[in-house]
């Protein structure tokens, strides 16, 4: 019995250790927005980096920052995303919200094209516009 437990934790450690070699790209920056006010404790926020490239499908979300807020305005945002997920030709672009309880409060109405090809500047801004 001994031995098949050690065998089984060997055979995890091998798995969690080929998962961490992926190569790994980032985007970092900041959302904020116009209005002089503070957020309610319980707000949250997220930011998705998504392939854009088709028009009559749902955007592909390729990575995802979602928490609480804390802090004010900016917020910022680290994204890590696997560049081998990246298709020449195709469109990515940035978008982010922040809600309360499930009730959207802003949400960011400009495209916010990147590039991902290591010319995007950094930090990025995210201006979110807010929801009526």
């Amino acid at each position: 019995m001994k031995k098949f437990l050690m065998l089984c934790c060997a055979t995890l450690l091998a798995a969690c250790s080929s998962n961490t070699s992926s190569p790994q790209a980032s985007l970092e920056g900041e959302v904020f927005y116009l209005q002089r006010m503070a957020l309610p404790p319980a707000a949250t926020f997220s930011v998705e980096l998504q392939d854009v490239s088709l028009m009559d499908a749902p955007a592909v979300t390729l990575a995802r920052q979602a928490g609480p807020v804390k802090g004010n305005v900016p917020l910022p945002f680290h994204l890590d995303y696997d560049p081998t997920q990246i298709k020449p030709g195709h469109r990515y672009a940035l978008s982010a919200r922040i809600e309360l309880n499930g009730k959207l409060l802003f949400i960011n109405t400009e495209h916010h094209g990147v590039l991902l090809d290591g010319s995007d500047p950094q930090p990025l801004r995210i201006k979110v516009d807010p929801v009526r």
